[in-house]
This record gives C-alpha cells, structure tokens and sequence, in this order.
C-alpha cells in the first residue's frame, strides 16, 4: 500500500490517501474519492506517455567567401558593448542602442554568413511619420510632450534572427471539468466533474523566429511581428548600404530553448481550439517529437527611434517591412488621477443606483 501514497489527485494536484471508511483513495484537499483501480489506471497511462524529442540541426548561416566581408566594418560600443555593423562607406556616427557616439574603424570578421535578409521597405521619412501617428489618441500623453518632444535619432538596422523549421509529431492531454449548478429550498449546490482530454497529431512549422540580440529585448522584437518571410531574398552584402546590422551574440544553439517554448505554446494552443463544451482546460502534458528541424540565420529589418522629453529618453521600434510600430510614452500623472477620479466616479454611481433600486423593490 505505500507506493499508493505517491498517487497526486488528478482533480487538484494534492497528495491522495486511502480512506478506511470509504475503502477508496481520497484527497483530502478537494475530498473527492477515486477506486483503486481508476488511479492504477491513470498511473500506468502517465508512465508510458512520450517524452519530448526537441533536438534540432542548428547548423546555421555560411562561411563567409574570400574577400566577400572586405566592404564591411565593425565597431564594439565602449559604452553598452554592442557591435554594430555597416559599409565602409560609414564614418563617425551613434550607436544605435544607447546613442554613444562611435566611430567604424575594424574590418569587419568572425561571424557567420546570413543565409537571407528581408530588405527594408519603409524609409527613414515614414518611421518618423509613424512615430508621430503613434502619438495620436494617446488621451494620457503629456499635452506638451508632441512639442517638447525632439527626436534623437532614427536608425534603420537590420536584427539578427534564428529561423527554426520542423515538422512535429504531439501527443497533450488537458484536465478539463464541467461544472453543474443547482439548488432547492435549502441549499445551493455545484458539481464540478473532472475529464482527461487527449489530443495528438502533427504540425509543421516554418521560419518560427528568435532573435540573436541581447541588446534587442525578445518581446520587443515579438511586439512588431509578424515578419512576411515570403519576400526574403538570399544575402548580399549590397543590402547593407545605408544601413547598420547588429552582430549576434547570441547562438543558434542558445536559442533553441526559446524557440522550443514557443513551439510548445503554439502546439498547445492549436490542439486547445479543438476541445469544446468544457467549463475549463487545462494543459496537464505535452510531448513533442521534432523531424527535420534546421535552423537558419537570417537579417531582419528594424527602424528603432529614440526620442527624449523631461530629462527622460524612449525607444520605439518599427518593422521595416510592414510598419508596425510599438513604444513605450510617458504618462500625465495628472490627466490619469482626473480619469481615474471619474471612472470612481461613475462605477460609485452605478453602485448606489443599484442599491437604491434594491431599497425601493
């Protein structure tokens, strides 16, 4: 009997113990009673489900050909240790991360060829458009801000990303319940019954990116997804010309477990979409199997703008190829206490009509 007091409740989670005078297992968090044989049952099916299988050829990106980084130059920002990268033409210019200025002096090695590159579609003259229309419905912008705002710079650099395709054999299972709610003259009862739900099949995905920037916060760089991979072209270094590339830092084989994660998420999600009629579910399971998984490495293009106002500076950034734009403002803490005050306001409004109808009924 002591390898039973290792069973955890299939219903809350908590430690199951056999009760002598219902001769069944019992939880007494959630005081539902199972037989022996159904938790035997549920036991043997946790045992024998798969584990996950996410290994990947990371081998991405090429050598670089003889002669063909000679147009490039490097520089490793003193300031915030990011490298940039731009065409030999480039000359004294701004780190693009924290604005110190910097000057390209290296040549430019020792990384790995891009395999593609999405070539910028919007210009310098519509980011600042953009950043602009950004401002506008913005109800707790400081008024004063649009005026005293200046922009300091706008760069148009194109972000390391790791691409990862595979195909992926899964298997979840969900705890879902449904909950039944009845009463009589004396009480008001809920029943709450508890399913295991199983979903299995195959995915294919293509081009799930991560970006190979730590100086690129990852949900920033997700906030102005998606990118259309349709209009990636092979690289060339041509694709450079007037502008900056950051250098990753971050390998393809860092990043898998990223990649891996949001994998998982998208499998669960998609499988979830196909249960109904379930007061809840949840994903209690998931194993996945990987096929032909590959990585690639690839140049996004992003316009990233930094604006300062109040001793205070912000960063927004905008997919070059689509125009999606995202950023952080500053807040009027004196237009959000007067809004505030009146969403209080009205919510107290409502309250008392609520009550004095109950008085009146």
């Amino acid at each position: 009997m002591a390898g039973l007091q290792e069973y955890k409740c299939p219903c809350c989670g908590g430690a199951i113990e056999f009760n002598s005078k219902a001769q069944k297992m019992k939880c007494p968090y959630c005081d539902t009673e199972f037989e022996m044989e159904t938790l035997a049952s549920y036991d043997d099916v946790l045992k024998s489900e798969p584990q996950d299988d996410m290994t990947w050829n990371s081998e991405a990106g090429t050598q670089w050909k003889d002669g063909e980084e000679q147009g490039l130059r490097s520089y490793v920002c003193n300031s915030c240790g990011g490298e940039i990268v731009g065409d030999e033409t480039t000359g004294a210019t701004s780190c693009p991360f924290c604005g110190n200025p910097v000057v390209m002096t290296g040549q430019f090695s020792g990384s790995l060829k891009p395999d593609y590159v999405i070539p910028f579609k919007i210009d310098k003259k519509a980011a600042i458009e953009a950043l602009k229309q950004h401002y506008c419905g913005k109800k707790l912008l400081p008024k004063i801000f649009k005026d005293q705002n200046h922009i300091d710079e706008v760069k148009g650099i194109y972000v390391p990303f790791w691409l990862f395709n595979a195909d992926a054999d899964a298997n979840i299972r969900y705890k879902a319940s449904k909950i039944r709610v009845w009463s009589d003259p004396n009480y008001d009862y809920t029943e709450t019954t508890y399913y295991a739900v199983s979903r299995g099949g195959q995915l294919t995905f293509e081009q799930v990116p991560v970006d190979g920037s730590t100086k690129m916060p990852d949900d920033l760089m997700e906030s102005i997804e998606p990118f259309d991979f349709s209009e990636a072209v092979d690289f060339q270094t041509a694709y450079l010309a007037g502008y900056f590339a950051d250098k990753y830092d971050v390998s393809s084989e860092q990043s898998v477990e990223h990649a891996n994660d949001r994998i998982r998420k998208s499998t669960e999600n998609a499988f979830r979409s196909t249960v109904t009629g379930y007061s809840s579910v949840v994903p209690e399971s998931t194993s996945i199997a990987l096929k032909n998984a590959k990585a690639h490495y690839a140049l996004y293009p992003v316009w990233l703008l930094t604006t300062s106002w109040n001793g205070e500076k912000y960063m927004f950034a905008m997919n070059g190829q689509t125009g999606k734009f995202v950023g952080d403002l500053p807040l009027d803490k004196g237009l959000y206490k007067k809004w505030l005050f009146g969403l209080t306001g009205i919510i107290g409004a409502v309250v008392f009509a609520l009550i004095s109808l109950m008085w009146v009924i």
